[in-house]
């Protein structure tokens, strides 16, 4: 068998089945948009005790990795830097998973017993299971206001790792979750001249998780997705999510939790230029910047300039901008929304196709997009698929030309229009 994708989500499913002895290859590279496309500098939102891998035996937590390192850690109130979670799963890649191969699937056919994959390289093989656990990436969500910017003057949140590119320039940032915020905030720390626009009249922040957020008298579950008996609900019974009724699924896929800040960050904001409650109208570039028509609340307008725009505006699951995905797939998907419908281990429509994080929230909740998701998703999938006796017939090689799949022939390409 087969997974996609190197992150949390891939790296703890290949960790299970690894101990239940199933063979599996991993593509991707590991924990790439933690260390590729998040701010750096950027504190987690999530809680230390929130943020493990899951490796069958749990021993290899967040926490131990911190004492071996000599890092500071605590289970609730003290934020963990992002610097420090992509050693951690780098880590746990070196110590688990030490098999991935660092490649890109650009094409998944069905075949009649199981699928061919094609990579950027050339190499292709075939397995009888896959599982898609390739994150955040391909789910990028810019407004329709500002698709039409050129690429120089526009940059969604998850493009922004490195800031000093943007010495020297006035910068735009739209949004008002935790990205956005981030963002903000840190690119306002270390370049200066940033403006955070958010269309709500108040930016909402979370506070410690633990004894920190608590008033005199006042008690509320702690889950890994956050303090509260609804966060609590759906962090702890994901399996239970699934019998809501599709509509009501839907709505907290998308709304829930809602946008809000990290709490290390609500006194570092203070420095950063805000227009709240301003809706984007208009997005033009005029000469060498970008002018922003912002209508408030009361329908006045105002004119924002800037040099750069950097959308911080989130993420849009949608399985048809899993641009390897070939059409045979798409056509036998089933769907709720624009995610795949899912049985209880995490099975598409398509037999032996799997999805999880974040393409599985409008089937097991919002945990899904979460790090902490990660230990359900991997115990149910790794033991279904250790009871079908995957063991038997791991992915082998069908060809590898060595070269790209662009530069071969039409013919060594294949054509997902014939298949």
């Amino acid at each position: 068998m087969a997974i996609v994708g190197a992150g949390p989500f891939g790296l703890s499913v290949a960790a299970h089945l690894r101990k239940l002895g199933v063979d599996c290859r991993v593509i991707g590279s590991p924990m790439a948009s933690w260390k590729n496309n998040m701010p750096k500098g950027m504190l987690l939102k999530s809680a230390g005790f929130a943020s493990n891998l899951s490796d069958p035996e749990q021993a290899f937590t967040l926490r131990q990795f911190c004492i071996e390192e000599g890092n500071p850690y605590d289970d609730l109130d003290r934020p963990v830097p992002l610097e420090t979670f992509s050693a951690y799963g780098v880590a746990f890649q070196q110590r688990f998973v030490p098999n991935v191969e660092h490649e890109e699937l650009v094409s998944l056919i069905p075949i009649s017993e199981g699928f061919d994959l094609r990579m950027k390289s050339g190499l292709c093989f075939r397995a009888h299971k896959v599982v898609i656990a390739t994150g955040l990436t391909y789910f990028r969500h810019i407004p329709e206001s500002l698709s039409h910017l050129p690429s120089d003057k526009l940059s969604h949140s998850s493009d922004v790792h490195e800031f000093q590119r943007f010495q020297g320039q006035r910068v735009a940032v739209l949004g008002g979750g935790a990205s956005a915020i981030d963002i903000a905030v840190l690119l306002n720390e270390a370049v200066g001249n940033v403006q955070l626009i958010y269309r709500k009249p108040t930016i909402i922040f979370s506070g410690p998780w633990g004894r920190l957020g608590l008033h005199p008298g006042q008690w509320r579950p702690v889950s890994g997705i956050g303090p509260g008996w609804k966060h609590w609900l759906f962090a702890d019974l994901p399996w239970l999510f699934r019998y809501f009724p599709e509509s009501y699924r839907l709505g907290i896929a998308e709304k829930f939790p809602s946008a809000s800040g990290g709490w290390p960050m609500k006194y570092r904001v203070a420095s950063v230029p805000l227009h709240l409650g301003r809706s984007l109208r208009e997005a033009r570039v005029s000469g060498h910047s970008v002018q922003l028509q912002l209508i408030s609340m009361d329908g006045s307008s105002q004119m924002v300039e800037a040099d750069h725009v950097i959308a911080a505006t989130g993420y849009r699951a949608d399985v048809h901008r899993l641009a390897f995905l070939s059409s045979a797939v798409l056509e036998r998907l089933h769907l709720v929304g624009k995610t795949p419908r899912l049985s209880v281990n995490f099975e598409s429509s398509v037999p032996g196709l799997y999805f999880v994080g974040h393409a599985s929230t409008t089937t097991f909740g919002p945990v899904m997009r979460f790090v902490f998701g990660a230990d359900f998703a991997s115990r149910r999938i790794s033991r279904h698929l250790a009871s079908v006796a995957l063991r038997r017939r791991p992915a082998v090689d069908i060809f590898s030309t060595g070269m790209p799949v662009d530069a071969r022939p039409e013919a060594v390409k294949g054509d997902r229009s014939s298949r």
